[in-house]
């Protein structure tokens, strides 16, 4: 196998300078080839060392913005773009909060100038730790 070979087919864990090291065996973030999967982010801000993760606020607003930029930062870190991007999956806490949820997707989407529109999905979800209110996944394809 040549040395290109090997490096379009490794698979390389993604972790942000913005992130904190995952508390358990997984990735950010993984890429592989042309594929790359940004694992499931939620609304904390920019990691400080020595500090505990803290969320962006108390809103869904807030979240869901600091959220998008997080799973923004692991596309970047893998070489991707929201273009790249194919599938977004949000999962969310509370039923009520779809609409502010769209709209708030909407807004964010029109703002990054996204030529085209990822597949996406949101579900409700009642998992999340005490406090937060939306998870972000997203599957992005390269070239």
């Amino acid at each position: 196998m040549s040395d290109k070979t090997a490096s379009t087919t490794a698979k390389t864990a993604l972790t942000p300078a913005t992130h904190t090291t995952p508390p358990a065996k997984f990735s950010h973030g993984v890429r592989k080839g042309n594929i790359l999967q940004v694992a499931g982010q939620v609304g904390f801000l920019p990691a400080v060392e020595g500090q505990a993760p803290t969320p962006a606020g108390p809103t869904l607003r807030e979240q869901t913005l600091q959220t998008l930029a997080n799973v923004k930062a692991i596309l970047e870190e893998g070489g991707a773009s929201w273009d790249d991007a194919m599938m977004v999956r949000v999962y969310l806490t509370d039923v009520d909060h779809f609409a502010e949820m769209n709209a708030i997707y909407n807004q964010y989407f029109e703002e990054q100038g996204l030529k085209e529109a990822p597949a996406a999905r949101t579900t409700v979800y009642v998992g999340l730790p005490k406090g937060l209110l939306v998870e972000i996944d997203a599957l992005a394809v390269l070239g």
